[in-house]
């Protein structure tokens, strides 16, 4: 049985810093206001797949009321979104994800972004894509408000104990 989840996460910006998206630092005028370290692009594959391992979302898992999440690594809060697809009999087989940001140029950093994705899930690395965008000056990325990320990932059934 294949599976689909799509996932979805904005955070502010405010000055300082440095950004976190997929796993890796990246230099910025801006960082995240956030709980956890911001990395919206982790938050959305995490969203992702608990959707289509039909788990409870990325707030539920991993709420920003709980203090053990406060500047959490978003990296280990997917690696335990993928432990808990596993244990329910799936596997991740693909991700793809759109990063919209104005601000800092991302593509130098987009295959960083995507071995640790594709590690993290367990998946070749060519079954992982990430596509930095811009929103032409518009909404909240545009006028470097915001960043935001989409994901959409596909597990399969593994072995399942019954």
């Amino acid at each position: 049985m294949i599976r689909v989840g799509l996932g979805y996460d904005i955070h502010g910006l405010i000055e300082g810093g440095f950004l976190t998206l997929g796993g890796v630092r990246i230099p910025s005028e801006k960082k995240f206001v956030a709980h956890s370290d911001g990395d919206v692009l982790c938050h959305a594959v995490t969203d992702a797949l608990l959707g289509a391992a039909g788990l409870p979302n990325i707030g539920a898992v991993f709420p920003d009321s709980d203090m053990r999440f406060k500047d959490a690594d978003s990296l280990m809060l997917l690696d335990e979104a993928v432990r808990m697809v596993r244990e329910k009999g799936y596997a991740p087989v693909q991700m793809d994800a759109n990063i919209i940001a104005q601000r800092p140029r991302l593509q130098p950093y987009v295959n960083a972004m995507r071995e640790n994705l594709a590690k993290s899930l367990g998946i070749a690395l060519d079954a992982v894509s990430i596509k930095p965008r811009t929103n032409e000056g518009f909404g909240a990325e545009g006028r470097q408000e915001a960043i935001s990320a989409q994901a959409v990932v596909v597990i399969a059934e593994s072995i399942r104990s019954k």
